[in-house]
């Protein structure tokens, strides 16, 4: 987990680790809170002009919404 969360890519983690299939890998697999946090991030910034911070429905910094992202609701 902490590879693919410093941004290694599943299929070389996978060959890494020596699984014969993906899938195995996806079992252990799953994106954190961090994760999804720079995901938002990234997702109202500059990578996608028409939607900026100040218009964005969410505030990425509201734990309530990352729980409920993560599905803590």
């Amino acid at each position: 987990m902490h590879l693919y969360q410093h941004g290694m890519d599943l299929t070389t983690l996978s060959q890494w680790l020596g699984h014969v299939n993906l899938s195995t890998t996806l079992i252990y697999a799953h994106a954190d809170t961090e994760m999804k946090r720079k995901a938002m991030e990234e997702a109202t910034g500059d990578y996608f002009p028409r939607v900026s911070a100040e218009k964005s429905p969410y505030d990425v910094n509201d734990d309530a919404v990352l729980k409920r992202l993560y599905g803590l609701k």
